[in-house]
């Protein structure tokens, strides 16, 4: 008899979470667009302050330039 059912992955909640090696040897595998796409993720749960003032990290954009990840005001944040 053939077995059709599919196995169930397990929830992200209850698979063991990466250790701090583990995820600096995954950030250092990604190419420079897939890490300013997690920066992307990660800026929304980030506070930038400059000079006394406070922005959100998701009022930045955030691309790649030759080599670096290069981060500007975004151009809707400048009218």
């Amino acid at each position: 008899m053939i077995n059709f059912a599919k196995k169930k992955s397990l929830p992200q909640s209850y698979k063991p979470v990466l250790e701090g090696g583990e995820v600096i040897d995954l950030f250092a595998r990604l190419t420079l667009y897939q890490q300013a796409a997690l920066m992307r993720l990660l800026s929304r749960n980030t506070v930038i302050n400059v000079n006394g003032e406070q922005y959100m990290g998701y009022e930045f954009d955030y691309e790649v330039d030759g080599a670096v990840i290069s981060i500007s005001e975004s151009s809707e944040d400048l009218d």
